[in-house]
């Protein structure tokens, strides 16, 4: 199982997990899809700042991530 540590950058973890940018984006984090985006702010946000920037729940995005096959470590 692929394991997602919530305390990695989301570029760090889109680089691992290329994957993870077609889920993030269905779940409403449409920038993480834009290469410049996702270099720049990616390298500096978490999946929970995003949340939080965002107004989404993050216990909804770490759900969605499990279904997808995801180990979530917080």
């Amino acid at each position: 199982m692929k394991e997602i540590d919530l305390n990695q950058s989301v570029y760090d973890l889109t680089s691992s997990y290329p994957e993870l940018i077609g889920i993030l984006k269905e779940l409403g984090f449409l920038g993480v899809s834009n290469p410049v985006a996702r270099n720049t702010l990616g390298r500096v946000t978490t999946i929970p700042q995003g949340c939080r920037r965002q107004g989404k729940e993050l216990d909804e995005v770490i759900k969605k991530l499990e279904e997808s096959g995801f180990a979530v470590k917080r």
